[in-house]
């Protein structure tokens, strides 16, 4: 696939329109209530720059490599008809991308108490097992309704015996882990599986993997709570960097270039790995295509370091120190509409959200477009910012909110159409990417720092909520959908019925 330049034009264009939305509110309250140094302001602006580059490069090379290589392996998996070795790829492949996902080593790191490999390897694990499930319903055409109301139910029973200062960063490990390196890949395997079936609900059944495997992470450290019993652990945010000149802002960032290309090399490895290991056994695909996949993943590596690199350095502080600053004003509640209005923009700029967008509107030919399906997003992590600022303010539990929140969204998937409810679902853990855990979380934790709120426990669950509010807005987008289309045949048949009467009349003057 070539990239010309009008293809070029319309990425850039798209993804000028995602972020500059956010830099206008920020910048808007740095000169009016919200006053940060300027050092954090220029590492901020340093930093977007960077996003902007990093996910143009980052949805030119999905689309030539992830998207191509994930489709492949899900379609000649699948054409074997073997099922175990199905079943073990599945496993393989969830676990090797799980533990490629740069977020978890963050998970890992705010949980003290579970030591570091044990917890990666278990929700690598967890991945793994629900990949296996959710390749199962799409062969056998299992209702997801059925399996999500089952294993939600489950997780909530666990709920009842882990430490109640554990829960929030339980629930925020199911958005972590369904970052921007796994979902282009799941989702793209789902379209690879359900392009050998033949059946009407094929297109449906190909979405739906990213929302199954969300529940294995929060399972697997729910489990983990109940086996090592993590006591209330004390969380400190990193230091605000105080940047003095030009030269020592050079260095904040060269510091982070080193790190964020060395993880982003041994994140991309095991896939490259999977994926080379699969082409030598199948060899199905060409040397030209291979070429645009090698080249692909160059611009995927280099988009996600410059955008890592920009949303850590640049946005992490900028976050941080923003909360702090609203959360310390008199009219502290203000904290509450400001957090909503950046929540509906900033998961514009998510880089999985596009990948997801994009498909969905191509997988249900323009029937379900990319603008509604953002529109329905941004109104949803709206209101589960709005949730969290609330929470980090009056210190009530995230359970109250989850239990009402789930239940809503699984009530729903009985009354929607089947495709919306599988991107519903998908959309919880695409929505909860790295700018939620780089600039909502921090201000988040910064406005319970500046109140003295308990960060473990007030702070931490606003990926959860983020994760969470898609499932309710997406599904009532299908419920709408549903009611005009039931409207639409209604009328048409009106008018049908009324022809025919019509006819019959001319029919019986003529006789």
């Amino acid at each position: 696939m070539q990239f010309n330049r009008s293809k070029l034009k319309e990425k850039t264009y798209e993804t000028l329109k995602a972020v500059f939305p956010i830099l206008a509110i920020v910048l808007l309250l740095c000169f009016t209530i919200a006053p940060i140094p300027p050092s954090i302001l220029m590492t901020f602006l340093i930093g977007a720059v960077l996003l902007i580059i990093g996910m143009l490069l980052f949805n030119v090379g999905v689309e030539l490599s992830m998207t191509p290589m994930g489709e492949r392996v899900g379609t000649i998996m699948t054409k074997s008809k073997k099922l175990m070795i199905m079943i073990l790829i599945g496993f393989v492949m969830g676990f090797i991308i799980t533990i490629s996902e740069p977020d978890l080593q963050v998970l890992a790191q705010q949980v003290p108490s579970i030591p570091n490999m044990v917890l990666i390897l278990a929700v690598a694990a967890g991945v793994g097992v629900f990949l296996v499930m959710a390749l199962l319903r799409m062969l056998f055409g299992i209702a997801l309704p059925h399996l999500l109301v089952v294993f939600y139910g489950i997780v909530f029973i666990l709920t009842l015996f882990v430490p109640k200062d554990f829960l929030a960063i339980a629930f925020d490990s199911g958005g972590v882990t369904t970052g921007p390196m796994t979902v282009p890949f799941i989702m793209a395997f789902g379209i690879g599986v359900s392009a050998i079936r033949s059946d009407k609900h094929a297109s449906d059944d190909s979405f739906g993997l990213v929302s199954l495997c969300s529940i294995g992470p929060i399972m697997a450290v729910l489990i983990l709570g109940m086996i090592y019993n993590p006591a209330q652990s004390e969380s400190v945010s990193d230091a605000i960097p105080v940047v003095d000149n030009t030269v020592d802002l050079w260095r904040l960032f060269t510091h982070g270039f080193p790190t964020y290309m060395k993880e982003m090399a041994l994140s991309l490895l095991p896939i490259v790995f999977f994926f080379g290991i699969f082409q030598l056994i199948s060899r199905e695909i060409n040397k030209r295509t291979l070429i645009k996949i090698g080249i692909g993943l160059v611009y995927t590596y280099v988009g996600l370091v410059l955008f890592l690199t920009g949303v850590n350095v640049g946005f992490m502080p900028a976050g941080n120190y923003l909360g702090q600053t609203i959360a310390g004003l008199s009219f502290a509640w203000i904290i509450i509409p400001i957090g909503m209005i950046i929540g509906y923009f900033i998961v514009r700029a998510e880089p999985a959200v596009f990948v997801l967008t994009k498909q969905v509107e191509e997988m249900t030919s323009g029937a379900i477009s990319a603008k509604a399906m953002e529109t329905s997003l941004s109104i949803g992590v709206s209101v589960s910012v709005g949730l969290a600022m609330t929470r980090v303010l009056t210190g009530i539990s995230i359970m109250w909110l989850l239990l009402p929140g789930y239940a809503i969204a699984l009530m729903l998937t009985f009354f929607v159409p089947k495709i919306f409810t599988a991107i519903a679902f998908d959309s919880g853990g695409v929505a909860s990417g790295p700018m939620t855990a780089t600039f909502l979380l921090p201000f988040a934790m910064g406005a319970c720092g500046a109140i003295g709120g308990n960060i473990i426990t007030d702070a931490f669950g606003i990926i959860a909520m983020v994760a969470m509010t898609p499932l309710i807005t997406i599904q009532v987008m299908g419920m709408v959908f549903k009611l005009k289309e039931i409207r639409l045949r209604q009328k048409a048949f009106d008018t049908s019925y009324v022809s025919l009467e019509n006819f019959g009349d001319m029919e019986i003057i003529e006789l």
